[in-house]
Formats: structure tokens, C-alpha cells, sequence
């Protein structure tokens, strides 16, 4: 099997460790310099840093549906679909209240490891979906 298959297979098992909160299991195929773009500010590098993420969840049941895997050299572009519910999400509440959002990782990948990820997820239709209202500043 090629690299490039191998870095797919390994991209979805990402996503299954995350539906499945496997937290330990994730940590296994991170290196240790592994670093999020697009999460929360200033999370450690490496296995320490997706505790951290996992951390800052509080009590989350989710599941990631992968839409498109496409791969090339040592990256995999992962598009994929959340159905959440979890009780707060940016400090707005949201016990009970099922969220569906999109994202887009990109995952580089090197020596079997997850060494960098790039995030962009849909977090304002995530927030909107909570009932948030956008109001422009007072002026």
C-alpha cells in the first residue's frame, strides 16, 4: 500500500478516535510537535495540546461523517459533516440542543504520525444554530 493510502487511512482514523472520544488512541498517532491551526488559542504542541482540545470540550457526544478524503504527497485534505450535543459551545448554552456543522482539516502527515492539522470549520452557523444573535456595535 502507498504512503499516500496509508495517510488516508489514517486521516479517518482520526475522526473515528474523535466520534469515539479515544483521547489516549489519538495521542498515539500525533507527534509529538504536532500543532492545531485553527482551534482555541495558544494549545500546546503535541499529545499534551489534543488533551488540552479534548479538555475544553466538558461533556460532548459527536460524530464526525467524512465526506471527501483527497490526498497528495505528505497531506490529506479531510471535508467532514459534526452532529453534536454538548452543554456549551463559546460560553453560549447548548445542553440539549443537537448542532450539525461542516468542517475542513487538513492533516500533514509524516513517519505514521499526524504532525500539523489546519482547521476551518463552520463555528458561526454552529453558534447561530444555539440561538446566538449578531448584532452590530452601539455607535
Amino acid at each position: 500500500m502507498s504512503e499516500i493510502e496509508n495517510n488516508k487511512i489514517l486521516a479517518r482514523r482520526w475522526f473515528e478516535l474523535i466520534s469515539e472520544h479515544q483521547v489516549e488512541e489519538i495521542c498515539a498517532i500525533t507527534a509529538p510537535t504536532w500543532k492545531l491551526h485553527g482551534g482555541p488559542p495558544q494549545l500546546p504542541q503535541g499529545p499534551d495540546g489534543v488533551r488540552q482540545l479534548f479538555g475544553s470540550f466538558g461533556d460532548i457526544k459527536q460524530t464526525w461523517t467524512i465526506e471527501d478524503v483527497i490526498a497528495e504527497s505528505d497531506k490529506v485534505v479531510v471535508r467532514a459533516t459534526n452532529t453534536c450535543m454538548q452543554d456549551s459551545f463559546f460560553g453560549i448554552p447548548a445542553r440539549g440542543k443537537q448542532q450539525t456543522f461542516t468542517a475542513t482539516f487538513i492533516h500533514q502527515m509524516k513517519n505514521g504520525k499526524i504532525v500539523e492539522t489546519w482547521r476551518n470549520a463552520d463555528d458561526l452557523g454552529r453558534v447561530i444554530q444555539l440561538g446566538a444573535l449578531i448584532q452590530p456595535p452601539n455607535e
